[in-house]
């Protein structure tokens, strides 16, 4: 094994391309995914963005550290390696994993200026938050790194050493789904929806569903500079977003 400080995957005998530890890098995304679902829980749900900054900052430097120092030294593979510690490594090409973590690099890069610096609050946060959680989901539940499939777009030489040996498996041996299958998986879905329009149903309403007449509130006095900023802007009705828009800006 290499000691290099500044090396990017590790250099093995057995294989043409440089490598990582599959096992824990899908650790590493696992992690990470459970931070950014609880920041982007935490905006989405009750207009709190301090997690999502604290969040985006130390996945840029992760990201930096992972991309232009060394994978090794980055925090979340440190502990992603350590969990993981105790099972046989998976090798898997580096230089798609590269390109792959580049593009959560961009990301984040693009976060930071709008959410950390400039306190933007927009749809484009929404955009780039569902691209970076999809990305880290099908990494960490599928072992399906999405990025290292556009590598393969752009690059003549195309990725090796694929995670669970997509890049060498012939087409043929591909497993398909049976018609039983897909016949279980439609009727599964039908009921989930079944039970959900029946719960829905059923849910006492709340206040706000209730008619005006049933509501009684306490006159109060209106500041029309407030109400100028309360006004909801057309994306975000446009995006069925009026009601999270005023949550986010602490607004009735």
């Amino acid at each position: 094994m290499s000691t290099n400080i500044f090396e990017f995957g590790q250099v093995r005998p057995e294989y043409a391309v440089s490598v990582l530890n599959e096992r824990a890098v899908r650790a590493a995304a696992g992690i990470l995914f459970f931070l950014a679902l609880i920041s982007f829980m935490n905006a989405w749900l009750m207009g709190n963005f301090h997690p999502t900054r604290v969040f985006v900052v130390c996945f840029l430097i992760e990201f930096m550290i992972r991309i232009f120092i060394n994978p090794r030294f980055a925090p979340v593979m440190i502990l992603g390696e350590w969990m993981v510690r105790k099972q046989l490594p998976e090798w898997t090409g580096a230089p798609q994993k590269r390109f792959a973590w580049s593009i959560g690099f961009v990301l984040a890069a693009t976060m930071l200026y709008l959410v950390v610096l400039n306190n933007v609050i927009g749809p484009i946060n929404l955009i780039v938050c569902s691209v970076c959680l999809l990305l880290l989901f099908f990494e960490t539940a599928f072992g399906i790194c999405i990025g290292c499939k556009i590598y393969n777009l752009f690059n003549k030489e195309k990725a090796q050493l694929c995670p669970g040996g997509v890049c060498e498996i012939p087409p043929d041996q591909i497993p398909k789904m049976s018609l039983v299958q897909a016949v279980i998986f439609l009727a599964f879905a039908v009921a989930v929806l079944a039970v959900a329009q029946w719960v829905y149903s059923t849910a006492p309403k709340r206040v706000s569903e209730l008619p005006a007449a049933a509501v009684t509130q306490p006159a109060e006095s209106v500041d029309p500079a407030e109400v100028e900023r309360c006004k909801v802007p057309d994306f975000a009705k446009a995006m069925g977003h009026e009601e999270k828009w005023k949550l986010h800006n602490n607004c009735k």
